[in-house]
């Protein structure tokens, strides 16, 4: 069990560079070989990581499901676990990002499963601005709504890449909202204060310690503040919490110290005040989310964050949660005492697991503290906590003011809260939808009754036929999660689970047997990973023009981290040296070196900043097709493709202009054009340190320009302000 839950905490929260020299390894290419003649011998092939008696009968007629299942996976994952614990076990931010990694590469080798897409790349169109929320790909602050930004009118697709490229020359400064609410209005866009979306799924509880629902979270971390919060720039700023420190403890524990902000009140649906937020409603929240077990415990336990004596308390070792680790030292000193070092462990405060909750007004909607006694309240039929929005208490930027199933739910700004100055929404409205209508969303964000939408195969038709597609359509941007196939490496059921007389296979004995035989072998799942067509797949869903802008080819999103240090790593007996700062990664984008599939892989995962276009251009740049030369005492020949290849078909090199790898990019491997034009602007000149004068327009810079045509022609360069043509 320990080694799932690594799993799924490592696909939850895992910090990654790359295996390879820090970067993503990209999807490529190989060309298939014919098959041997019966005369010829077959190549060997690798020995499978597993047992070979685990292939024959005895695996089959084996009792012990559990056992030999935990037993095949281990062998198949290799040493991911060992890979994972050592990156646990690491004091450094950056050291523990780097063996998260190795065991992600691992995890990766097993084929135990493959990665497929990842959420967004999607068509939308919308009148709220480009990074308005909480900008982490973890925790819960994305879906925070207190700092949009909406307009009165759809924004225009290039003004939207405008601003996007402004935050990302402004990340960090703290500067992006307010320069994008005076862009906007320069623009003549009037702010609103309101904003309406549409939602899929009601929330189940209100309760935010009990679910581990998405639906759930969604909502009501609108209602709350947590210790810290993650600005739309991706700065961790104060919340509850002003201040906080850390401290090594001569057992190998660690702790931290949190003072809270003085003066932040708890209040009912109504806004009347009913408690001040203080150090020990933090206590009372962890011990409430332990006795309810909603999914969320194992981010404390051990396998996560390792709070002292969380998993003795929930395994019911222990039931005095005063032996847990974490403690009120007074009404604003809050204190986690976690077991080992953990890294990572402010980025888990955006979780809900360290969400607040009133102590008092808990116990007055009949709640109970321990296991027991939370176990009887519930079938007591007197407990109603978080039952709907009226059984809670608030101490966030927002009261839900009305919520009807499967309608309407409305929040309203708290008029105690602490920041009620600083939040851009006054009122946010969630409107249902079912999902029968495919235009509904599209229809209902045309007419202003939505602030924006995604849009569908159907509703992307209809947007082209009202003339808005050109003006206002654009990709939205991925985020962390990832979809995959998952194999079942040690099938035993070969039909209906519920009812073995419903969908039977028709598989002999022997067939079944070689089945399982062939899943545990590790090169036959690596070939069926490679043999896939994943944009085929992706476009049943996306369409065929968007095939290739979510695929994922890791688990983890290249722009998921920063290094805060240089580091040294050794990866399969190789010493690797990584420099502080997220990872830059350079790739040849002519479409050959790369195929347009592996180029919109690379970039969906580095990001819109850490990617660097190179062109691997060799002195017959420019030459016509065809052209033969002699390099490095090799004859080579252009191709129409435009690579320069050796006599025997070998590729040798590119002749490849920026601005044609940039029309690659673009309009063929369907790359945001703002990923691709950081990728030969300013993203080069940030990694050589030039960005103070090279690689944007700005007051102040070189004036180094090219100006291209809609066909990505060069109509002009300027060097330090003067034409050159």
């Amino acid at each position: 069990m320990k080694r799932v839950l690594a799993l799924l905490l490592a696909l939850v929260m895992v910090f990654a560079l790359a295996a390879c020299g820090g970067e993503k390894t990209p999807t490529t290419t190989t060309t298939p070989t014919e098959a041997p003649t019966p005369t010829e011998t077959p190549v060997e092939t690798e020995e499978p990581k597993v047992d070979p008696r685990l292939h024959a009968d005895e695996l089959a007629a084996a009792d012990d499901y559990d056992g030999l299942s935990s037993y095949v996976y281990e062998l198949a994952l290799g040493s991911f676990y060992e890979n994972y614990m050592t990156a646990k076990e690491q004091d450094s931010v950056s050291m523990r990002w780097a063996y998260m990694a190795i065991a992600e590469a691992e995890l990766l080798e097993s084929g135990v499963m493959m990665p497929l897409t990842t959420k967004g790349g999607n068509y939308a169109i919308s009148r709220i601005a480009p990074y308005g929320y909480g900008n982490a790909l973890w925790g819960n602050d994305f879906d925070r709504f207190h700092n949009y930004i909406v307009a009165d009118e759809f924004i225009k697709a290039e003004e939207r890449a405008e601003m996007k490229a402004k935050w990302a020359e402004l990340k960090g400064t703290g500067e992006y909202e307010q320069w994008a609410k005076d862009y906007l209005t320069e623009k003549g866009y009037t702010l609103q204060t309101e904003v309406s979306i549409d939602y899929v799924s009601d929330p189940q509880t209100w309760d935010a310690l009990a679910t581990s629902r998405a639906a759930d979270s969604e909502a009501i971390v609108n209602t709350y503040d947590d210790l810290v919060e993650y600005d739309n720039e991706g700065v961790m700023q104060p919340a509850l919490a002003t201040s906080w420190e850390k401290t090594d403890n001569e057992d190998g524990t660690e702790t931290w110290t949190f003072h809270l902000r003085e003066g932040v009140k708890w209040v009912d649906s109504q806004g009347r005040e009913v408690a001040d937020v203080t150090a020990d409603d933090f206590v009372a929240s962890m011990q409430h989310m332990a006795d309810a077990m909603g999914g969320l415990e194992f981010l404390l336990g051990a396998d996560g964050c390792d709070v002292v004596n969380f998993d003795a308390y929930i395994n019911g070792e222990i039931t005095d949660f005063n032996e847990v680790g974490v403690k009120a030292v007074d009404n604003l000193t809050l204190e986690y005492t976690l077991g080992a070092p953990c890294s990572f462990f402010t980025s888990m405060l955006t979780y809900n697991c360290f969400s607040p909750m009133s102590r008092s007004y808990f116990l007055s909607k009949g709640g109970a503290f321990g296991a027991d006694a939370f176990a009887a309240a519930k079938d007591s039929g007197n407990y109603t906590y978080g039952l709907t929005p009226n059984d809670i208490a608030y101490c966030g930027p927002y009261l839900v003011k009305n919520f009807t199933s499967e309608n309407t739910i409305v929040f309203e700004a708290n008029p105690s809260y602490w920041n009620k100055d600083n939040i851009n929404m006054q009122r946010i409205t969630w409107l249902f939808n079912d999902g029968q209508d495919a235009t509904k969303a599209y229809n209902d964000a045309k007419a202003g009754v939505l602030s924006g939408c995604g849009l569908n195969a159907s509703a992307l038709e209809a947007c082209k036929a009202d003339g808005l597609f050109d003006e206002y359509c654009y990709v939205s941007e991925t985020d962390a999660t990832s979809y995959m196939a998952f194999y079942n490496l040690y099938r035993q059921a070969y039909a209906n689970f519920n009812d073995q007389t419903m969908c039977v296979s028709a598989q002999t004995d022997e067939d079944k047997d070689r089945s399982r035989s062939a899943m545990l072998n590790d090169n036959f799942r690596k070939a069926i990973a490679l043999a896939l067509d994943r944009a085929s797949y992706n476009a049943t869903t996306q369409g065929e023009d968007l095939k290739l802008n979510n695929l994922r080819n890791s688990y983890t999103p290249g722009n998921f981290l920063a290094l805060e240090e240089d580091i040294t790593v050794e990866i399969n007996g190789e010493t690797k040296n990584y420099p502080a700062g997220t990872m830059y990664g350079e790739i040849i984008c002519d479409g050959c070196h790369s195929t347009p599939a592996a180029l919109n892989n690379y970039f969906m995962s580095k990001g819109p900043d850490y990617a660097i276009m190179i062109s691997d251009a060799l002195m017959a740049k420019g030459t016509p097709i065809g052209s033969e030369y002699i390099f490095g005492g090799n004859h080579i020949t252009i191709y129409p493709d435009g690579s320069a290849h050796l006599d025997n078909g070998t590729l040798a090199g590119s002749t490849l202009n920026i601005n044609k790898g940039l029309r690659i990019l673009v309009e063929e491997a369907m790359v945001p054009f703002n990923y691709a034009l950081n990728a030969c602007t300013i993203n080069p000149a940030r990694c050589l340190h030039l960005d103070d004068r090279k690689g944007s327009i700005q007051i102040g810079k070189d004036a180094d320009l090219v100006v291209l045509d809609d066909n990505y022609d060069v109509l002009q360069t300027y060097c330090m302000g003067k034409a050159q043509l």
